[in-house]
């Protein structure tokens, strides 16, 4: 295969990556908006984490509802537990890395947020950690994973909501994992503006 076909076949599994997993995830995403927008409808907040490429993304949905999505609308309340690098170092430090964002879950989250929680396998330990202090804080959680879901489909709560990309590749998965995030942003917005 020449670099041009390589190409070529990244579109073509990412499209089928896509197509497969539009069947599979529609509803949940649905659930999933439904849920963060009846949460901030009662005055509660969105708390984000990943890892690498997965911390972007929680950065990226997080900008989208503090600033705007694609409509003019007023800040939602966002935070993304991925930004503050004295505390994740310092967390680090005294701590365990493993221990980041569910010290912070357990320090800023209330009963009624939502944490998104994203992981590509399913199995970092600093993201099970989260979902676990988030159940304890009585938080939601809509939980981006791939494949199987690793060890965060063994720790689900009956109202968290599970969206999981059929895919083994980490790159097709976080593709995927934006046009998800997008989704989000566009129903919330739609649920609390209206179709435009």
């Amino acid at each position: 295969m020449d670099i041009s076909e390589r190409v070529t076949n990244i579109f073509t599994t990412h499209i089928e990556t896509a197509q497969a997993a539009m069947g599979d995830i529609s509803a949940d995403i649905v659930d999933g908006a439904t849920l963060m927008t009846n949460a901030l409808l009662a005055d509660h907040k969105i708390l984000s984490c990943g890892n690498g490429g997965s911390a972007s993304d929680a950065q990226h949905f997080s900008s989208e509802l503090l600033n705007r999505f694609e409509r003019e609308r007023p800040g939602l309340p966002a935070i993304a537990l991925t930004t503050d690098s004295s505390t994740i170092t310092s967390i680090s430090n005294d701590y365990t890395f493993d221990d980041i964002y569910s010290k912070q879950v357990s320090a800023l989250g209330q009963q009624g947020d939502v944490l998104l929680a994203i992981s590509t396998s399913g199995n970092s330990a600093n993201i099970l950690r989260a979902v676990m202090a988030a159940h304890q804080r009585q938080m939601h959680c809509v939980i981006l994973s791939g494949s199987t879901g690793g060890d965060l489909a063994g720790i689900l709560e009956d109202d968290d909501i599970f969206i999981s990309i059929p895919s083994k590749s980490t790159a097709r998965i976080q593709e995927i994992h934006i046009i998800v995030i997008h989704c989000l942003c566009d129903l919330i917005d739609t649920q609390l503006l209206g179709p435009e």
